[in-house]
């Protein structure tokens, strides 16, 4: 288990992690979120003593890192994929580690078919592409068969394929019983890899709770309702009726009705007291992109803006036509929808432009039908590397 109580830490007036304590329990994967610059990296540096706390503490299973005995065979870490000699094979690279750990050399062997780089053992590391680069390192961070385990944006450059055996991997390692400690700011895939979350904005803790019970408080739940497109009348009778029980209704862009503050049941004896026929009743649940959006939106230290393009707009010339304004794509989730605009003007079409000196501009001639245009090459099918269960 991990534990830290009161963890600051602060480079000279800068405060990165200021009063954090959490705990990370064994047998589940705990996701670790929060903004660019919010101390995810720093917390994570900590927690391995290669960052000195200015106050508070963390530990591994009761003891800090430094003073963990045989600390490889322990505590596993991936946190920089780049931190490799490039001259080095992947095997000998690995070779290394489990010689300075008095690990057999058998294991390399072993978490090489694992991360599925069995095939480019012998290849030096500086010709591996990001996402290679990402399976050496879980690789480093499997060698010792440890108890505790920290990835930071492990599946950062993977291939869909390389990001579901990275999910699959956390989740079986966390069915062992192990720690599982995972940054990231892929939202998606952490909806369907943790179990737990851990949230720090600013250095600051803003949240410490389970998947479901984070976007249960930061987002709001709605039924979406709709009713025959022919009745009109009959939309508005019952969003009435349903403002009259107690209920939130805003109408949907696509015509159906979103409703806040009363469950599915009493919608639906709502509409059958008033005599309305539904054609959908559904619950619709936020996302956790949208819950961490909401909960962090006052801890982004990096915020884009629009880009002005000043002096750099160029003249429409006669004969064409601005591009078409595109209209605002309606959020879900605990976004309010938007209000309802007139109809877009319509583009008038583009004048053909004529030839130079006014003559129209003179056809391609036809191929001749007796030369048959060259075949394209067929690309040859990328091979994905494939992986293999852990016999440790």
């Amino acid at each position: 288990m991990i534990e830290a109580v009161g963890l600051t830490k602060r480079y000279g007036d800068k405060t990165a992690v200021f009063n954090l304590s959490f705990q990370v329990r064994p047998g589940a994967v705990t996701g670790f979120l929060g903004p660019n610059g919010a101390g995810k990296s720093t917390t994570m540096r900590m927690i391995l003593g290669l960052d000195a706390p200015t106050a508070g503490r963390v530990t591994i299973g009761g003891r800090p890192f430094r003073q963990t005995p045989n600390a490889p065979r322990q505590v596993g870490a991936l946190l920089d994929a780049k931190a490799v000699h490039g001259g080095r094979s992947a095997r000998n690279h690995l070779l290394s580690l489990a010689q300075l750990s008095g690990i057999p050399a058998r294991r390399v062997d072993e978490v090489l078919a694992v991360v599925g780089l069995h095939e480019v053992a012998g290849k030096r590391s500086k010709g591996f592409s990001l996402g290679m680069g990402q399976r050496l390192g879980i690789a480093a961070a499997l060698l010792g068969d440890p108890q505790v385990l920290l990835f930071d944006e492990p599946v950062n450059g993977l291939d869909p394929e390389g990001i579901l055996w990275v999910r699959n991997l956390m989740r079986q390692l966390a069915a062992e019983g192990r720690t599982v400690f995972v940054s990231s700011h892929l939202m998606s895939e952490m909806a369907l890899t943790a179990d737990h979350l851990i949230v720090i904005g600013r250095g600051r803790l803003l949240a410490d709770m389970s998947v479901t019970d984070f976007i249960s408080a930061n987002s709001a739940d709605f039924a979406r309702v709709r009713i025959p497109d022919t009745e009109p009348e009959l939309r508005e009778k019952l969003s009435s009726t349903l403002s009259g029980a107690g209920g939130q209704v805003m109408p949907e862009p696509d015509g159906a009705l979103r409703v806040m503050g009363l469950p599915l049941p009493r919608i639906s004896d709502l509409a059958h007291e008033a005599g309305i026929r539904l054609w959908e009743l559904s619950p619709h649940q936020a996302s956790l992109e949208e819950a961490y959006m909401r909960m962090t939106q006052g801890a982004v230290d990096y915020r884009a803006s629009a880009d002005q393009r000043s002096g750099l707009m160029q003249e429409v010339r006669p004969g064409f036509a601005p591009p078409p304004q595109i209209p605002d794509v309606p959020q879900q989730g605990w976004y309010a929808p938007p209000q309802q605009q007139g109809p877009a003007p319509a583009v008038p079409p583009v004048p053909a432009a004529p030839g130079a000196g006014g003559v129209p501009p003179v056809p391609p001639a036809p191929l001749d039908p007796r030369i048959a245009p060259p075949a394209p090459p067929a690309a040859a099918p990328a091979a994905a590397p494939t992986t293999s269960e852990d016999p440790r």
